[in-house]
């Protein structure tokens, strides 16, 4: 009977573990076997010729490729800027969406639309005719002022986030359903019960509100880094894909420094965790 019940689950199972198998599980092996080798074409020109280098095509990452540490530098600097915008701002939105208004379940189809239409090619044909970008910015030479008030190792971040500003906002979609169900959380009796004692809702956010959905804020923010890590204007996918059709780097250079890319993310993810778990134990200490 037990059998019986375990292979109709199986069955049930069966197309899912066959695409993480075809599409995760088997890319993801040959992608690193792929970092270890040469990558070329075979002299009768019937497929691909592999020669093992070992490490090199990592070492050729850090000591000889002039771009890659760049723009992996140049990621980090915009996401210790465009990360926290992106979870402040759905947290200000979710609050506002969380309270009692007419039409407030349309405002939330609002925000969340561009979750499902703003994506991939749309969103590049967006940026590419300018849509990303604040009108006054340059209408008041935004640009100019930040460059002339601050250093140009702020600056350039800076002026890259207006420059995407709108489309940056559209990432938040996700991080708003979020905070929305952690405000669900909270019974509102306690809300009621703060406001009878004279509770102001300044008082109210940071006494009641704030610790409940700090967990929530520590998804959102590994949410976002991972968001980010994978959006259309990730100058690093660019440069892996450039790699990919360059006949002197080709298929074994572009999935080392792929792997190399998958492991800088995974080792932000745990510095949140690690925050996060900081965080938590300083609370009960």
């Amino acid at each position: 009977m037990k059998w019986h019940m375990a292979k109709g689950g199986l069955l049930f199972l069966a197309p899912w573990l066959i695409g993480v198998i075809s599409f995760v599980l088997y890319p993801l092996a040959y992608s690193l076997f792929l970092s270890f080798q040469k990558v070329g074409i075979s002299p009768d020109g019937s497929g691909f010729k592999y020669d093992f280098v070992g490490m090199d095509n990592f070492k050729y990452a850090f000591f000889r490729d002039n771009v890659f540490p760049i723009e992996l530098m140049l990621f980090v600097r915009e996401s210790l800027l465009i990360v926290p915008i992106t979870v402040i701002f759905a947290l200000l939105v979710s609050i506002l969406l969380n309270q009692k208004f007419p039409g407030r379940f349309l405002f939330r189809a609002i925000f969340f639309l561009p979750v499902i239409f703003a994506t991939g090619q749309v969103l590049l044909a967006l940026f590419d005719q300018g849509q990303g970008e604040i009108s006054f910015a340059k209408q008041y030479d935004v640009e100019g002022l930040i460059y002339n008030s601050l250093p140009q190792m702020i600056a350039e971040p800076l002026v890259g986030i207006l420059g995407k500003f709108v489309i940056i906002l559209w990432f938040s979609g996700i991080q708003i359903v979020i905070f929305l169900a952690a405000f669900q959380t909270i019974p509102k009796s306690v809300y009621e019960a703060a406001q009878i004692d004279g509770a102001t809702p300044w008082e109210s956010f940071w006494k009641i509100t704030f610790t409940p959905i700090v967990p929530f804020i520590f998804l959102n923010l590994v949410y976002t880094v991972v968001d980010l890590s994978f959006s259309p204007f990730n100058p690093i996918l660019k440069h892996i894909l450039l790699n990919m059709i360059k006949i002197d780097t080709g298929y074994g250079y572009a999935s080392a420094i792929g792997w190399i890319y998958f492991a800088f993310i995974i080792l932000l993810v745990g510095v949140l965790f690690g925050l996060a778990r900081l965080f938590s134990s300083g609370k009960k200490g």
